[in-house]
């Protein structure tokens, strides 16, 4: 039994819409879940209304730097490509671009389609656009896989408990394989032009003026140099952004008034933001809830007390980012209608002429 071409390009538009709806119906049901234990949630009450509120003040801070971290991170990568981006207008994109990814159906791809737009208006071609969006996700799964194996050399033999050994030891494996990959630039161009190659030949697309934009765009991949200074960089900001956002979380403990879990704190984070990531709810609403306060009860956290710090971090990490990063988006949304200012966009030497 076949599918009509008609069918599939029907359950293609609405499969955003039933992946969300499936989302949040699991999001629900992780509350409703969290709503039976009642009495750890009045426990984590009691924390959250005794707030020490120097400490609310610095977590708020340190999840700042996250954001701006990653977009240094941007900001290092295009400078890689000879376009050079105000670092307030990249953390202005990433606040935008996040609470996209978090709150809509097919976030993520709306979000990078609206970074690619972003990176094209200040000068960078479609084929450097591209290819940063790609070196983003590369180098923010690099760090994320070496935080969480740092985290569990840290943990050690409790870490083994939580059977997280295999599955951590696994994605830092394909990370580093993934980026290893992914500097070999002939290995990309080779895979890219293959690719196109056997297109070409067994369903005739692409052709003609197709064709040749396609082998530009390889070309043009070819040009992007990393050297080794920069490549430090990017991974320096990479790891920062995940650093600051951990931090923020310890910092979520101390303002609730309870003493971090130093031990399992990097585990069970990478943990978190690994099931974050994983297309099941949108922003990881309830997976990354549950998951970190299991990991974290599992080192010897008290229920409610941890219960308290998670929430209290997701507020400064997800919730509070939505409408500031909506609002972000409105506003880079107006300036766009309006005439830019020259010295917004600065050109950077090519990189064939960049000594170090």
């Amino acid at each position: 039994m076949t599918t009509s071409p008609g069918r599939r390009r029907s359950l293609g538009r609405a499969w955003p819409w039933i992946k969300y709806g499936g989302g949040i119906a699991l999001g629900a049901l992780a509350l409703w879940v969290v709503a039976g234990r009642r009495g750890e949630l009045s426990g984590a009450s009691h924390y959250l209304d005794h707030l020490r509120w120097q400490w609310l003040v610095i977590a708020a801070a340190v999840e700042l730097a996250s954001f701006v971290a990653f977009a240094a991170l941007q900001g290092r990568l295009l400078e890689a490509g000879g376009v050079r981006i105000p670092l307030r207008r990249l953390t202005a994109v990433t606040l935008a671009s996040t609470a996209i990814a978090s709150s809509i159906p097919a976030g993520p791809l709306v979000s990078s389609v609206f970074a690619y737009r972003q990176y094209r208006r200040y000068g960078a071609d479609g084929a450097l656009a591209t290819w940063t969006l790609a070196a983003v996700f590369v180098t923010a799964a690099v760090s994320l896989a070496v935080v969480a194996g740092a985290g569990l050399a840290i943990a050690g033999a409790e870490g083994a408990n939580l059977d997280l050994v295999g599955v951590t030891a696994g994605v830092l494996a394909a990370a580093l394989v993934m980026g290893a990959l992914f500097l070999q630039r002939r290995i990309a161009v080779w895979v890219i032009t293959g690719a196109v190659r056997l297109s070409s030949r067994w369903i005739r697309w692409p052709q003609g003026d197709v064709a040749a934009r396609v082998d530009t765009f390889v070309l043009r991949l070819t040009t992007v140099v990393l050297s080794g200074p920069r490549i430090a960089r990017a991974a320096g900001w990479g790891l920062a952004n995940w650093i600051f956002d951990c931090g923020c979380l310890a910092l979520s403990f101390l303002a609730v008034g309870v003493g971090v879990p130093w031990k399992g704190l990097l585990l069970a984070y990478g943990a978190g933001q690994l099931a974050a990531n994983l297309p099941i709810t949108p922003g990881g609403l309830g997976v990354v809830e549950g998951s970190l306060t299991i990991a974290l009860v599992a080192f010897g956290g008290s229920e409610t007390s941890t219960v308290a710090a998670v929430l209290l971090y997701r507020i400064l990490s997800f919730w509070i980012v939505l409408p500031i990063g909506w609002g972000t988006w409105a506003a880079l949304v107006w300036s766009d209608r309006r005439a830019w200012p020259e010295d917004e966009i600065v050109p950077v030497p090519d990189t064939a002429e960049v000594t170090r």
